[in-house]
């Protein structure tokens, strides 16, 4: 079947949803994503849920999904809810039933299917790190630019500002709760890399993720210590590591973090050249190549204002799965975050009597909550899924009021500035390096959810 006829076949309904939170008379733009692995499927749940939970300005109808591989998009557009598949994400973004492209793909395609999304008119939601470099990301915050003038939006996928108590967490820092911040502290901790046998995916190939650890994870927790604080990183001084610099290649279907080497050709680029340094192993005849990316990164911080932060990225964290955590203190009172428990938030009050002072649990699931307007009662708490719904509300909100969305495109490239820092001071051997451009305007503390 082609892709024209995997359209007639859905009858071009689907993920439009007859009864969702769209208002009555609102028009439901199309949505086009390039990409259909985890984060692929990831945001198509959000965009599938969002019209059901909230009540929104404007809907979402899954329009196309685009990847290479014609029959295995085609699964995939019958499997995540989208009405057409493309195998060119030109052909995607040429469609007029497109208003939105979601770019769900490995960094080293961003720019280029980013920057002309938004020449073609389209409003975009890009996925972290924006780019693979900071010109890349120059290039994608000035189309963005560009295009905020005829009244389009592009955003990045930092999916972990819309769990609820981060969410709750920037509020309560912006109101001054902990008074002049001292400490930022963030890790970002899994362990998938661990086996050296684990074979050499896309993602260990610097030419196609830019980087390793740092990029993949470090880029979440650089975006939350300045979404949380409110303030941009103003110089690092970093150390990384690659602890095995050679992985079997993977086999014709290996794509992702539960991929298996055998030796074949790399499956996530069929018939690419398999990296630098690829070679033969005369005993066994698998063929191996070369990590060209960190698999851990570690760095300390300063912001404008004198506070101190410390940050580790690493996906050798034995028996870490997704471990995500932080800690800010200031002269008042201190937060402090665990991935694994996303529906709480500890809080301490220092202006309380030390008596009776200490942390407490904020357990965040009332409707006064970020977000928390349109789910479950109180106590029923919410998930990682969830976060994707809120990036797709917010979206929508955004492109609704014509009004910037949060995290921008600038914002994407303030945190690859930061990466970059972390990379030169690295091969200093952590000479402390300033994090070089303009610093950026905070976005408003609202971003569309009632944080107020």
């Amino acid at each position: 079947m082609s892709e024209t006829e995997h359209e007639a076949a859905a009858g071009g309904t689907a993920g439009a949803g007859p009864t969702d939170g769209l208002r009555a008379g609102r028009r439901r733009l199309g949505v086009g994503m390039v990409g259909y692995a985890f984060m692929g499927a990831a945001h198509s749940q959000g965009w599938r849920t969002v019209g059901h939970v909230f009540d929104l300005p404007l809907g979402a109808r899954l329009a196309a999904v685009c990847g290479r591989d014609g029959a295995a998009v085609r699964a995939a557009a019958d499997r995540l809810g989208w009405a057409a598949a493309e195998t060119d994400w030109r052909a995607l973004i040429a469609r007029d039933d497109v208003d939105v492209v979601d770019i769900c793909t490995p960094g080293d395609s961003h720019a280029e299917i980013a920057i002309a999304a938004l020449d073609a008119g389209k409003h975009v939601l890009c996925e972290k790190p924006l780019a693979n470099t900071v010109e890349e990301a120059e290039a994608m915050a000035a189309a963005a630019e560009r295009a905020a003038a005829r009244g389009q939006v592009a955003m990045v996928g930092f999916n972990y500002r819309r769990v609820p108590a981060l969410a709750l967490a920037r509020r309560m820092v912006a109101e001054g709760r902990l008074g002049t911040l001292r400490h930022v502290r963030l890790t970002y901790l899994q362990d998938w890399l661990v086996d050296p046998a684990f074979p050499l995916t896309w993602r260990l190939r610097k030419d196609r993720a830019g980087s390793g650890a740092l990029g993949d994870l470090g880029a979440h927790i650089v975006d939350l210590a300045q979404f949380l604080t409110g303030e941009a990183v103003a110089g690092v001084s970093a150390l990384t590591e690659t602890f095995v610099r050679e992985r079997p290649l993977p086999e014709a279907s290996s794509t992702g973090i539960t991929a298996a080497g055998t030796g074949a050709d790399p499956g996530a680029d069929p018939g690419a050249d398999p990296g630098a340094g690829a070679r033969a192993d005369g005993r066994s005849g698998a063929r191996s190549g070369q990590v060209t990316v960190d698999d851990a990164a570690v760095f300390t911080a300063r912001f404008p204002s004198g506070a101190l932060a410390t940050f580790e990225a690493t996906r050798f964290a034995t028996g870490r799965k997704n471990a995500l955590r932080l800690e800010l203190n200031g002269s008042a009172g201190s937060l402090a975050f665990d991935l694994e428990r996303l529906n709480e938030l500890s809080f301490h009050d220092h202006t309380e009597p030390a008596a009776s002072a200490g942390f407490r649990r904020i357990l965040v699931t009332e409707p006064g909550h970020p977000y928390l307007e349109a789910w479950w009662p109180p106590g029923h708490g919410l998930g990682y899924e969830h976060t994707f719904v809120h990036q797709a509300r917010d979206l929508l909100h955004a492109i609704a009021s014509g009004t910037a969305p949060a995290p921008s495109f600038a914002d994407g490239l303030s945190v690859q500035r930061v990466l970059a820092a972390v990379e030169e001071s690295a091969e200093k051997n952590a000479v402390y390096t300033p994090v070089s451009g303009p610093t950026p305007t905070p976005a408003p503390v609202d971003a569309s959810v009632n944080l107020a």
